[in-house]
Protein backbone atom coordinates (compact mmCIF):
# COMPACT_ATOMS: atom_id res chain seq x y z
CA UNK A 1 0.00 0.00 0.00
CA UNK A 2 1.05 3.56 -0.49
CA UNK A 3 1.92 5.77 2.42
CA UNK A 4 -0.75 8.49 2.51
CA UNK A 5 1.50 10.74 4.56
CA UNK A 6 3.59 11.34 1.41
CA UNK A 7 0.62 12.63 -0.55
CA UNK A 8 0.67 16.35 -0.98
CA UNK A 9 -1.78 18.67 -2.61
CA UNK A 10 -0.33 20.16 -5.78
CA UNK A 11 -0.47 23.92 -6.17
CA UNK A 12 -2.07 24.20 -9.58
CA UNK A 13 -5.85 24.44 -9.89
CA UNK A 14 -7.94 23.47 -12.93
CA UNK A 15 -11.59 24.55 -12.85
CA UNK A 16 -11.56 24.40 -9.09
CA UNK A 17 -10.10 20.89 -9.05
CA UNK A 18 -6.84 20.20 -7.31
CA UNK A 19 -4.93 16.93 -7.42
CA UNK A 20 -2.67 15.04 -5.11
CA UNK A 21 0.91 14.18 -6.02
CA UNK A 22 0.93 10.45 -5.28
CA UNK A 23 4.49 9.16 -5.52
CA UNK A 24 5.03 5.59 -6.73
CA UNK A 25 5.72 3.05 -4.01
CA UNK A 26 9.43 2.47 -3.40
CA UNK A 27 9.18 -1.27 -4.15
CA UNK A 28 7.78 -0.45 -7.62
CA UNK A 29 10.59 2.01 -8.33
CA UNK A 30 13.22 -0.56 -7.25
CA UNK A 31 11.72 -3.22 -9.53
CA UNK A 32 11.59 -0.77 -12.43
CA UNK A 33 15.28 0.16 -12.07
CA UNK A 34 16.33 -3.45 -11.51
CA UNK A 35 14.54 -4.44 -14.72
CA UNK A 36 16.16 -1.59 -16.68
CA UNK A 37 19.63 -2.49 -15.38
CA UNK A 38 19.11 -6.20 -16.13
CA UNK A 39 17.96 -5.37 -19.67
CA UNK A 40 21.09 -3.27 -20.27
CA UNK A 41 23.38 -6.00 -18.91
CA UNK A 42 21.57 -8.63 -20.99
CA UNK A 43 21.82 -6.49 -24.14
CA UNK A 44 25.57 -5.96 -23.71
CA UNK A 45 26.02 -9.70 -23.06
CA UNK A 46 27.69 -9.39 -19.66
CA UNK A 47 28.78 -12.84 -18.44
CA UNK A 48 27.12 -13.95 -15.23
CA UNK A 49 23.77 -12.34 -16.02
CA UNK A 50 21.46 -15.29 -16.23
CA UNK A 51 22.97 -18.74 -16.61
CA UNK A 52 26.16 -19.66 -18.44
CA UNK A 53 28.75 -17.40 -20.06
CA UNK A 54 26.34 -14.88 -21.57
CA UNK A 55 23.62 -15.21 -24.17
CA UNK A 56 25.93 -15.02 -27.22
CA UNK A 57 28.37 -17.58 -25.79
CA UNK A 58 25.46 -19.83 -24.82
CA UNK A 59 24.02 -19.59 -28.34
CA UNK A 60 27.37 -20.37 -29.97
CA UNK A 61 27.91 -23.33 -27.65
CA UNK A 62 24.44 -24.72 -28.42
CA UNK A 63 25.01 -24.31 -32.19
CA UNK A 64 28.39 -26.06 -31.94
CA UNK A 65 26.73 -28.93 -30.09
CA UNK A 66 23.94 -29.08 -32.69
CA UNK A 67 26.39 -29.17 -35.64
CA UNK A 68 28.48 -31.84 -33.94
CA UNK A 69 25.37 -33.98 -33.53
CA UNK A 70 23.52 -33.31 -36.80
CA UNK A 71 26.11 -31.86 -39.20
CA UNK A 72 25.55 -28.82 -41.39
CA UNK A 73 26.78 -25.28 -40.86
CA UNK A 74 29.69 -24.95 -43.24
CA UNK A 75 31.95 -27.62 -44.60
CA UNK A 76 30.43 -30.58 -42.82
CA UNK A 77 32.33 -33.82 -42.33
CA UNK A 78 30.45 -36.76 -43.75
CA UNK A 79 29.83 -40.13 -42.21
CA UNK A 80 32.77 -41.66 -44.10
CA UNK A 81 33.03 -43.80 -47.19
CA UNK A 82 32.79 -47.11 -45.31
CA UNK A 83 29.53 -46.06 -43.63
CA UNK A 84 28.06 -44.91 -46.96
CA UNK A 85 29.08 -48.14 -48.73
CA UNK A 86 27.61 -50.20 -45.88
CA UNK A 87 24.36 -48.24 -46.16
CA UNK A 88 24.37 -48.91 -49.94
CA UNK A 89 24.16 -52.63 -49.14
CA UNK A 90 21.40 -52.32 -46.52
CA UNK A 91 17.96 -52.98 -48.08
CA UNK A 92 16.13 -50.84 -45.49
CA UNK A 93 18.46 -47.87 -46.09
CA UNK A 94 18.15 -48.29 -49.86
CA UNK A 95 14.34 -48.33 -49.65
CA UNK A 96 14.37 -45.16 -47.53
CA UNK A 97 16.93 -43.60 -49.87
CA UNK A 98 14.85 -44.45 -52.93
CA UNK A 99 11.81 -42.77 -51.35
CA UNK A 100 13.87 -39.67 -50.50
CA UNK A 101 15.37 -39.64 -54.00
CA UNK A 102 11.90 -39.87 -55.56
CA UNK A 103 10.58 -36.88 -53.59
CA UNK A 104 13.63 -34.59 -53.68
CA UNK A 105 16.05 -35.62 -56.42
CA UNK A 106 14.01 -37.15 -59.23
CA UNK A 107 12.76 -33.77 -60.48
CA UNK A 108 16.30 -32.91 -61.64
CA UNK A 109 17.93 -36.32 -62.03
CA UNK A 110 14.91 -38.40 -63.24
CA UNK A 111 13.45 -41.24 -61.19
CA UNK A 112 15.96 -43.68 -62.73
CA UNK A 113 18.89 -41.30 -62.11
CA UNK A 114 19.55 -40.82 -65.83
CA UNK A 115 19.73 -37.03 -65.59
CA UNK A 116 17.37 -34.27 -66.66
CA UNK A 117 18.32 -30.81 -65.45
CA UNK A 118 21.00 -32.36 -63.26
CA UNK A 119 23.63 -34.82 -64.51
CA UNK A 120 23.31 -38.56 -65.08
CA UNK A 121 24.05 -40.31 -61.77
CA UNK A 122 24.38 -43.79 -63.26
CA UNK A 123 27.55 -43.36 -65.35
CA UNK A 124 31.21 -43.08 -64.33
CA UNK A 125 31.50 -39.33 -64.99
CA UNK A 126 31.12 -36.94 -62.09
CA UNK A 127 31.23 -33.15 -61.95
CA UNK A 128 32.03 -32.90 -58.23
CA UNK A 129 33.61 -36.30 -57.64
CA UNK A 130 32.13 -39.78 -57.49
CA UNK A 131 33.72 -41.11 -54.31
CA UNK A 132 31.11 -41.77 -51.60
CA UNK A 133 32.41 -38.88 -49.45
CA UNK A 134 32.34 -36.52 -52.43
CA UNK A 135 28.77 -37.52 -53.35
CA UNK A 136 27.73 -37.00 -49.73
CA UNK A 137 29.38 -33.55 -49.66
CA UNK A 138 27.61 -32.57 -52.90
CA UNK A 139 24.21 -33.67 -51.60
CA UNK A 140 24.69 -32.27 -48.10
CA UNK A 141 26.27 -28.93 -49.02
CA UNK A 142 24.63 -28.45 -52.42
CA UNK A 143 25.97 -26.66 -55.46
CA UNK A 144 24.12 -23.36 -55.46
CA UNK A 145 25.88 -22.15 -58.62
CA UNK A 146 24.28 -25.07 -60.48
CA UNK A 147 20.91 -24.79 -58.72
CA UNK A 148 21.30 -27.77 -56.38
CA UNK A 149 20.12 -26.94 -52.86
CA UNK A 150 22.05 -27.89 -49.74
CA UNK A 151 19.88 -30.81 -48.69
CA UNK A 152 21.75 -31.09 -45.39
CA UNK A 153 19.96 -27.93 -44.25
CA UNK A 154 16.47 -29.29 -44.87
CA UNK A 155 16.81 -33.05 -44.45
CA UNK A 156 17.81 -35.10 -41.45
CA UNK A 157 21.34 -36.57 -41.59
CA UNK A 158 19.88 -40.07 -41.93
CA UNK A 159 17.89 -38.97 -44.99
CA UNK A 160 21.00 -37.52 -46.63
CA UNK A 161 22.92 -40.73 -45.91
CA UNK A 162 20.09 -42.90 -47.29
CA UNK A 163 19.78 -40.78 -50.45
CA UNK A 164 23.55 -40.93 -51.05
CA UNK A 165 23.53 -44.70 -50.47
CA UNK A 166 20.78 -45.00 -53.08
CA UNK A 167 22.74 -42.87 -55.57
CA UNK A 168 25.79 -45.10 -55.04
CA UNK A 169 23.62 -48.18 -55.62
CA UNK A 170 22.24 -47.04 -59.01
CA UNK A 171 25.64 -46.71 -60.68
CA UNK A 172 26.01 -48.62 -63.93
CA UNK A 173 22.28 -49.40 -64.14
CA UNK A 174 22.18 -48.02 -67.71
CA UNK A 175 18.78 -46.27 -67.84
CA UNK A 176 17.07 -45.66 -71.18
CA UNK A 177 18.11 -42.40 -72.89
CA UNK A 178 20.47 -41.05 -70.22
CA UNK A 179 21.79 -37.53 -70.33
CA UNK A 180 25.23 -37.27 -71.98
CA UNK A 181 28.17 -37.65 -69.56
CA UNK A 182 29.38 -34.56 -67.73
CA UNK A 183 32.48 -33.93 -65.65
CA UNK A 184 35.46 -36.28 -65.49
CA UNK A 185 35.75 -40.05 -65.38
CA UNK A 186 35.87 -41.29 -61.82
CA UNK A 187 38.83 -43.63 -62.36
CA UNK A 188 40.83 -42.15 -65.23
CA UNK A 189 40.21 -38.44 -64.63
CA UNK A 190 39.56 -37.96 -68.36
CA UNK A 191 36.94 -35.35 -69.27
CA UNK A 192 33.59 -36.51 -70.57
CA UNK A 193 33.42 -36.87 -74.35
CA UNK A 194 31.69 -33.97 -76.10
CA UNK A 195 27.97 -34.50 -76.54
CA UNK A 196 26.78 -34.97 -80.12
Amino acid sequence: MTDKSQDRLMEHNYDGIQEYDNPMPRWWIYIFWATAIFAALYWFNVPGVGTGKGRVANYQEEMKSFHARYGGGGPAVGPGGAVILAAAKDPAKLAAGKATFATTCAACHRPDGGGLIGPDLTDDYWIHGGAPDQVWATVNNGVLAKGMPAWGQTMKPEQVLDAVAYVISIRNTHPANPKPPQGVHELTGQPAPPSP
